[in-house]
């Protein structure tokens, strides 16, 4: 073990790091590759600041802390290389809905970007499928996809197992409102620390009927109001 011989005195650059990173995230995360990956980029994205901050596969592949960090005994149970346990953490961290991952391009220019689950994450991947930014290492046509958490990664991650009743009915949901509607009201159920899927529930639903009040225009909300109330969900809503 390397020894660590303390911190410095005098002022130090320092990583904010989310409150609920501490109550929500660390008691979850039982992958230290996961844990380590995910510290890793809130300290990369800090270092880069901006108005869009994210990093690339090939920035984080060619990161030799981060891989020197992911090679140590006990990182990867599984044996993988330090290249295999970077991919492995981020699929995990990804699919626990830490992080947000867009591919861009296609081919040899295909890269996966990565954004913390963030407002100015979640800004910065709406303004990539929108076509508003480009990654400045982007090179050719655009083409992007975004990979978020499924309505079941969230359920599990958030409340508890999921059941074959409830399933369907997590299914409807999914089916009836936006991806980022049902995580913010997750996220709004786990603030408030009301883990029911049942309170989940009447959040989207008051979003469908009366808008939803978040950091868009209320002319935006009154178009989702709209589309719900007379668009294609109409049959759904109670008026």
């Amino acid at each position: 073990m390397k020894g660590f011989p303390g911190f410095p005195p005098g002022r130090q650059p320092y990583t904010p790091v989310p409150d609920l990173f501490f109550s929500e995230l660390l008691p979850a995360i039982d992958h230290l590759g996961e844990l380590k990956v995910t510290l890793h980029i809130f300290w990369l994205l800090t270092r880069k600041g901006g108005d869009r901050p994210g990093v690339s596969d090939r920035e984080l592949a060619a990161d030799r802390r981060l891989l020197d960090g992911l090679s140590l005994p006990g990182v990867s149970p599984l044996g993988l290389s330090p290249l295999e346990a970077l991919r492995d953490a981020l699929e995990r961290a990804v699919a626990r809905g830490v992080l947000l991952r867009v591919t861009v391009g296609e081919g040899a220019q295909r890269r996966d970007w990565y954004f913390v689950n963030s407002a100015k994450g979640r800004r910065a991947v709406d303004d990539l499928l929108a076509g508003r930014w480009t990654p400045a290492e982007t090179e050719g046509p655009v083409q992007v996809q975004a990979a978020r958490p499924n309505i079941f990664v969230l359920y599990e991650q958030n409340i508890g197992p999921l059941t074959p009743l409830l399933a369907e009915e997590l299914m409807e949901a999914e089916n009836t409102y936006p991806a980022d509607w049902i995580e913010d009201a997750f996220r709004e159920a786990v603030e408030l620390n009301k883990r029911s899927w049942r309170y989940i529930q009447r959040i989207l639903e008051r979003w469908a009927t009366e808008g939803k009040k978040d950091e868009t225009s209320r002319r935006d909300d009154e178009r989702d109001r709209r589309r719900f109330i007379e668009g294609e969900y109409a049959d759904l809503i109670k008026h």
